[in-house]
């Protein structure tokens, strides 16, 4: 365990569900609109239209901040869930919920520790000014923000994962990419980052809690980012 925390110089993080507990968060806020619709349900909803729009602009060419992205998902959303009549002053304030989604209970305090002996920075589809201002609401002590807006390449391309090794002027093998998610980590892998896995079982809420089984391929498992931060020495 000790080589590899040697090895590495930089952590990279996911961040929506990995850090921050955005099934939660969303949820708590349609619930105090009093919209008349399962908050639940609603929050699943809109998360269900991110991979479906940014798969659309990137087959297009285009390239598209999240903010706007998780817009056009929220208006189609609405209107889904017979919402048509809720006022652009509100659905503009309802889209920027995703810049202040709570930290899961772990996650300040593992990032500290880490922080002390590596590297800590994002590396999500979240757009620069999204993650400022989540990391500023929720105290996240990132020593860098990295979006997928650096890159103008949204997460699994490879040069969001190089990204964060040419950022900072470093082998690929000495960036490790954390996330509470199998498929984001195959792909750092295939640009040989190494990988974390951090277990969020009630990423989508608490009535269906999703698999956290082990994966092999991954360098390391942790239950938490506190977890992690035992598994690398800190």
């Amino acid at each position: 365990m000790n080589e590899i925390a040697d090895s590495i110089k930089v952590i990279a993080f996911d961040v929506f569900g990995t850090v921050v507990d955005w099934h939660g968060s969303v949820s708590r806020e349609v619930a105090a609109m009093n919209l008349g619709v399962d908050p639940d349900q609603f929050a699943l909803a809109w998360r269900a239209g991110y991979k479906p729009a940014m798969a659309e602009v990137m087959e297009r060419g285009e390239w598209v901040i999240l903010d706007e992205l998780h817009r056009r998902i929220l208006d189609k959303v609405l209107h889904d869930f017979a919402l048509d009549s809720v006022a652009e002053a509100e659905r503009q304030q309802l889209n920027l919920v995703w810049h202040r989604l709570d930290p899961w209970p772990d996650s300040v305090e593992g990032l500290a520790r880490l922080k002390k002996k590596f590297v800590i920075c994002s590396l999500s589809n979240g757009n620069i000014g999204l993650l400022t201002e989540m990391a500023k609401n929720a105290a996240i002590p990132w020593d860098c923000i990295l979006s997928a807006e650096n890159f103008n390449k949204y997460k699994p391309h490879p040069d969001t994962y190089l990204g964060v090794a040419r950022t900072f002027a470093i082998e690929p093998a000495q960036v490790m990419l954390a996330a509470a998610h199998h498929s984001d980590l195959e792909s750092a892998r295939k640009c040989r980052l190494e990988t974390a896995y951090i277990e969020r079982p009630f990423e989508y809420g608490r009535a269906e809690p999703k698999s956290v089984a082990p994966w092999p391929a991954n360098t390391l498992h942790a239950t938490s980012i506190l977890h992690l931060a035992d598994l690398m020495g800190c």
